[in-house]
């Protein structure tokens, strides 16, 4: 399979996870393996799909990235042919790239600059970055490198570092599917601790819709940033009124009154349209006691917008 992919954790914030492409389809089903608190494993390259359940398996019972990726190893009849990154909870990376696998082919990981050698565990911290079958080196060393650079969550700086990797070159039969995966214990909708799980099974540029899921799952599957509220003023009470009365939401007046009936009624159309996680902030203010409401600006960007070209859902 070829492929290139990046796991990492941010051992401040515990998210873990994998980013990967593949001109293959539904990536998603056989490179990534992901449990919070854990670990994170990518397997590719003639993947063997064992590597994922059992280098989690040992990680929970206390093994390092390197000691997992190593005893998983001595399960395979032909390691030569595989590509393996693992890393654990505490942030202990490691790579392996088989003499076999087609070139171009390598890994990097963190907190070293040197590309890691066919047929040897490369150890490293906080990442570790792989592919095979690649136009040149170029595309480990942008995927590293981007990483390392990019501010933001987790998920942000995997995209940004697959991303970078594609345009380095990337595969060099092109592209087919993408897929990113992170977890964080409770930190997911309703206490799961999916914080992101996204395939694309099969696209012309699978890098470019992972880039747009993953702005949709920010939008729908994260909390408001409290920097990011905007006050809810008369004439934006009225723009909203008169998107809902041309929807069939409301059939009230269009008159700009931000009372406690236009609280309950905005309440209700972030559920309708889905943003369940950014509903308290609006639901929660007492106005009765003088507290102003307030709207996350990037809800009422995409209200806006769905409602400009029509996109209803």
């Amino acid at each position: 399979m070829s492929t290139f992919s990046i796991v990492a954790v941010d051992t401040t914030t515990g998210e873990i996870g994998v980013a990967v492409q593949s001109k293959f389809p539904n990536v998603r089903f056989m490179v990534p393996t992901v449990q919070a608190g854990v670990g994170a494993v990518a397997t590719q390259s003639f993947a063997r799909l064992a590597y994922g359940p059992e280098g989690i398996a040992l990680m929970r019972q206390g093994a390092t990235a390197e000691e997992a990726l190593r005893i998983s190893m001595r399960n395979d009849p032909n390691p030569a042919v595989r590509q393996v990154g693992m890393v654990d909870a505490h942030g202990n990376a490691a790579t392996f790239t088989g003499a076999d696998a087609f070139e171009w082919r390598g890994g990097r990981v963190g907190g070293s600059d040197a590309v890691a050698e066919a047929g040897v565990v490369a150890v490293g911290q906080g990442y570790a970055a792989q592919g095979n079958i690649l136009v040149s080196q170029a595309t480990v060393d942008a995927i590293a490198e981007t990483f390392e650079a990019t501010s933001g969550t987790l998920a942000q700086r995997l995209t940004a570092a697959l991303v970078a990797g594609g345009r380095a070159g990337g595969d060099k039969r092109g592209e087919q599917s993408a897929a990113l995966v992170v977890h964080r214990q409770g930190a997911g909708y309703d206490g799961s601790d999916v914080v992101v799980d996204i395939s694309v099974y099969d696209h012309p540029t699978p890098l470019a819709e992972l880039e747009r899921l993953v702005a949709l799952n920010d939008l729908y599957f994260t909390d408001s940033d409290p920097a990011d509220m905007v006050e809810v003023t008369p004439a934006i009470a009225r723009e909203l009124q008169e998107i809902w009365i041309e929807r069939d939401f409301y059939d009230g007046p269009a008159d700009g009154e931000v009372d406690a009936g236009f609280q309950k009624i905005l309440t209700d159309y972030m559920g309708w349209e889905n943003y369940d996680l950014r509903i308290d902030e609006v639901a929660d203010v007492d106005l009765a006691a003088g507290e102003t409401l307030r709207i996350d600006r990037e809800v009422l960007e995409d209200i806006r917008s769905v409602f400009r070209e029509g996109r209803y859902r």
